[in-house]
């Protein structure tokens, strides 16, 4: 009998003993997880900065070249965004490359028409209509064009006083055919009249 329960007290004592390790080994399952999940989050960053990187590379040489150049010319000259362009391909350039170029350059356009009108200014008389065609002519926008001829200080008046003296340096005019001619470059009747009789007539 003695016998008997010995092995009965040993079986009990073997049952509870293996049912303490499952646990034990479900806990170190779940625990040696933990650093793969860290490791995939290390991974995944890694991934993505070299997929940024790889994406800055994607400009080419000739499209960084084409971009310093057209940087250069803004610092001295305006330009539209098509007279750029046309400028950058005259300097072999490709299409594409000027057109990157100038589309990554900053620069804007409104002011850029501000910038060639006050330039045709200081070496010619315009009227408004005819400095508006003029940058039209370079290739700014007609809403450009405007903005251009709105916002570089003209006084119209004197531009056809300017006008005027100009033409009687090199012609002779009638006041009715001075009037005339200043009106055909685009002044209004009113400017014409007194860019006329600022010059004697």
């Amino acid at each position: 009998m003695k016998k008997i329960l010995f092995v009965l007290l040993f079986g009990v004592c073997l049952a509870g003993c293996s049912s303490d390790q499952t646990p034990k080994e479900a806990v170190s399952t779940e625990t040696s997880e933990e650093p793969k999940e860290s490791e995939n989050a290390e991974i995944n960053e890694t991934a993505s900065a070299a997929e940024t990187e790889i994406a800055s590379e994607h400009v080419s040489t000739a499209e960084t070249n084409a971009l310093n150049s057209a940087l250069s010319y803004l610092e001295f000259s305006a330009f539209s965004r098509e007279g750029l362009i046309e400028q950058l391909e005259y300097e072999q350039f490709t299409t594409d490359e000027a057109t990157y170029a100038v589309d990554n350059c900053g620069a804007d356009w409104n002011q850029q028409a501000v910038k060639s009108a006050k330039s045709y200014l200081e070496f010619s008389s315009f009227s408004y209509n005819g400095l508006i065609e003029q940058l039209e002519y370079e290739k700014f926008t007609n809403e450009q064009a405007v903005y251009g001829a709105d916002n570089c200080g003209a006084d119209w008046n004197q531009e056809a006083v300017e006008a005027a003296k100009s033409y009687l340096e090199f012609s002779s005019f009638s006041r009715g055919g001075l009037i005339d001619q200043l009106e055909y470059d685009g002044f209004t009747q009113e400017q014409a009249e007194y860019g006329a009789s600022q010059n004697g007539f």
